[in-house]
């Protein structure tokens, strides 16, 4: 009957001995057990990370997505490259060729304005009209009409005393003084002739008050275009030929000049200083004319940029230029290169910059309103330029546009095309700038690929999300039927 009794309270307690002694032995070999787990758990996640950290280089874009990306492709060349340093600079009118000043050739009141503000006249044409009040002017077509009529006397008496003198009727020394009062009246109608023309009278006029018709209005016209505006100015692209009979013009006078040797050259009346009705002296400014066909670049750099452009003055480097504002594809295309004419040798007190100057050659266009025409020009003065100055050479490099380029921290891409398919590659950058990147042609780049030549961060964004999403890169197949990743 004991037995009995017993055998009931063993079972009892059988349950909770076990769960005991294997709690008292997980707890004993805790240490052993979790060092075994621990390794095959870690390799474990480096097998999953290494299965989805893998980089995919490869993304597939259709012909629509890249025309919605702009994406143009080009061949990778191998060239050489100058590294430039950016200095701002401005359009401004060139000194003495550019602006020209009219001024009052006597004293005298403005009766008549031939030409306005915005107006295009050609050298010779009449800009005003001046009733003269000067009483040296007056004088002087005095003297001139007074000097011709006694040479025509003093001539006449030496043909009626020239027979006379060969039959000893009269002495010889009495023809040798008249002789000489004929030297005299010349020179003065030659100082007289040469006085009239320089105050803006012309040749047809001074003829006329040599007869007895006396000038009391003189028309003031442009100026004749001189010898350095004629050599570096082009109308349209087609330089101006200097004229023989200009030099004359000028030597004659200021106001004075042969149409045909301006060979289409014209002046824009920029301000006029007088109304109708003032009167002026001589001397007196009446308008300013100008001609922006001949221009000046002027950069404007610091001290320790003086090396650099030194250097590329004297080795007549070509500078590349920017100009702000400029449409492309309204004018024709620059066919000028651009050297640096001079270097200034004091420097701007407050900017503690010194300039630089290049020539430009403007171009224009003609249109006709009311009869009358007129000119836009595409460079104004005033107007805001970059300069390139080149200043370091690099040879044997790939050069594509800073969009053609991707950058992660250290790491730099580029996508070469196949088709459809766009490939990232690393490459080494030497140098870069706002327009270009330079590439080392170091074989990271195959020989003759076609490089993207934009939308780089567009491409690699695309990639990363292609990666992220687990999507199979783009597949080609063989002409034998094989399928294999895009390559």
């Amino acid at each position: 009957m004991e037995m009995n009794r017993t055998l009931p309270f063993l079972k009892t307690l059988t349950g909770p001995v076990v769960v005991i002694g294997v709690t008292a032995a997980l707890w004993i070999f805790r240490d052993r057990l979790f060092s075994l787990s621990e390794p095959r758990l870690a390799e474990t996640a480096a097998t999953a990370t290494d299965q989805t950290g893998e980089k995919q280089t490869v993304l597939e874009i259709s012909s629509q997505a890249r025309k919605n990306l702009g994406l143009v492709s080009k061949r990778a060349k191998p060239q050489e490259y100058w590294r430039s340093i950016l200095i701002p600079g401005e359009i401004a009118d060139r000194p003495g060729v550019s602006d020209r000043g009219v001024t009052s050739p006597a004293v005298g009141v403005v009766t008549e304005i031939h030409a306005f503000p915005g107006d295009m006249i050609r050298p010779g044409e009449p800009l005003f009209t001046l009733r003269l009040f000067s009483e040296y002017l007056q004088a002087t077509q005095t003297q001139l009409f007074k000097a011709r009529q006694e040479t025509a006397i003093v001539q006449a008496e030496i043909d009626r005393l020239s027979e006379l003198a060969l039959v000893g009727a009269v002495s010889k020394s009495t023809l040798i003084d008249l002789r000489n009062d004929i030297t005299r009246q010349s020179t003065l109608i030659q100082a007289a002739r040469q006085e009239l023309l320089t105050r803006g009278l012309k040749p047809q006029q001074v003829d006329q008050i040599e007869a007895g018709t006396f000038i009391s209005t003189v028309n003031v016209v442009a100026p004749p275009v001189n010898s350095t505006a004629v050599n570096s100015t082009a109308v349209n692209s087609t330089a101006v030929a200097p004229n023989a009979g200009l030099t004359k013009a000028l030597q004659q006078a200021s106001f004075l000049s042969d149409q045909s040797s301006a060979n289409g050259f014209r002046y824009e009346v920029q301000e006029l200083s007088v109304e109708l009705g003032q009167q002026v002296q001589a001397g007196q400014l009446l308008a300013e004319l100008s001609n922006h066909q001949s221009l000046y670049i002027i950069g404007h750099a610091f001290k320790r940029e003086a090396p650099f452009l030194e250097q590329a003055t004297q080795e007549r480097r070509r500078i590349h230029i920017e100009f702000a504002e400029d449409v492309v594809g309204r004018w024709p295309e620059l066919q000028q290169s651009f050297e640096i004419r001079h270097l200034s040798n004091s420097m701007d007190r407050e900017s503690r910059t010194f300039d630089f100057f290049i020539p430009l050659t403007n171009q224009s266009r003609a249109y006709e309103k009311q009869g009358k025409s007129f000119l836009v020009w595409r460079f104004r003065p005033g107007q805001r330029a970059r300069l390139h100055v080149p200043v370091e050479k690099y040879e044997n490099v790939f050069v594509v546009p800073s969009a053609a380029v991707v950058r992660e921290g250290p790491e730099a891409y580029v996508f070469r095309q196949n088709g459809d398919l766009f490939k990232q590659f690393s490459v080494h950058v030497l140098h870069e700038d706002r327009q270009s990147v330079v590439i080392a042609n170091d074989g990271s780049i195959p020989a003759g690929s076609y490089l993207a030549q934009s939308a780089a961060a567009s491409l690699n964004r695309v990639l990363k999300a292609q990666t992220a999403s687990g999507e199979q890169p783009g597949l080609h197949v063989h002409a034998d039927g094989s399928v294999h990743a895009a390559h």
